[in-house]
């Protein structure tokens, strides 16, 4: 195996690691958060575990074999970024 990353691996570790950043910020906020931001994030946080523990075993694995895999992750990334953006976005509501 090519010691070298795909571009499809680097897309989903950019996301991931993107992801992360905002579900620690998230976390932090939400303690004071508003209820329907918080039963967003218990969804969230169920789809972000099932992703990883997707991610995880076909991280290193040959492109060819799993640009299924990524092109799923990539969605439920995505997926994910915009339970963010609604989360965020209660919360700050309720911080105006």
């Amino acid at each position: 195996m090519s010691e070298e990353k795909s571009d499809n691996q680097k897309v989903v570790e950019e996301l991931i690691s993107g992801l992360k950043q905002q579900k620690d910020e998230l976390a932090l906020k939400i303690h004071l958060g508003k209820e329907d931001a918080k039963d967003e994030w218990d969804k969230v946080q169920d789809k972000f575990a099932k992703m990883m523990e997707e991610w995880e075993p076909v991280k290193d694995a040959v492109e060819e074999s799993a640009g299924n895999v990524f092109e799923s992750l990539k969605l439920v990334a995505g997926e994910i970024k915009e339970s963010f953006g609604r989360i965020k976005d209660a919360v700050v509501e309720e911080d105006a």
